[in-house]
């Protein structure tokens, strides 16, 4: 089990820039091919952009066409899910699993190995790029 980060929410507005705030804390989502991700081919590994928790290696990343970065696998224990029913629909939410911030929504239209599209908002994360040795 990850030990959870606790912050209250004026921590969090002094640590998180506002649109990540708008997306970790009140669960919000950056317009589609805005995010600096959503077009991003680099290599390493994709953080929380509220608490450093490693979410997601960026070779499970893939073209999903939504302007959204999108993953077809996170790091093991990384996430949490849970049931989102805005917008008159049901949708299966994502979180960090640390911190508990928004990260975006899981689908199940991807490819193989999962048929899973967990498509992220770049607002929440960062990416940490691979050493070359």
């Amino acid at each position: 089990m990850k030990e959870k980060i606790t912050k209250t929410e004026a921590e969090w507005k002094a640590h998180l820039t506002p649109i990540q705030y708008q997306v970790l804390r009140e669960k919000g989502t950056e317009r589609a091919g805005t995010g600096e991700y959503a077009d991003n081919h680099d290599d390493g590994i994709y953080h929380c952009a509220g608490c450093g928790e490693e979410l997601f290696d960026a070779a499970t990343k893939f073209e999903s066409g939504t302007g959204w970065p999108s993953f077809f696998a996170p790091l093991p224990e990384a996430i949490a899910t849970e049931t989102d029913r805005k917008f008159f629909m049901k949708r299966t939410e994502v979180l960090c699993a640390r911190c508990e911030g928004h990260l975006g929504h899981v689908f199940e239209d991807g490819p193989p190995p999962t048929g899973l599209r967990y498509c992220m908002n770049s607002a929440a994360l960062r990416l940490e790029p691979k050493h070359q040795t």
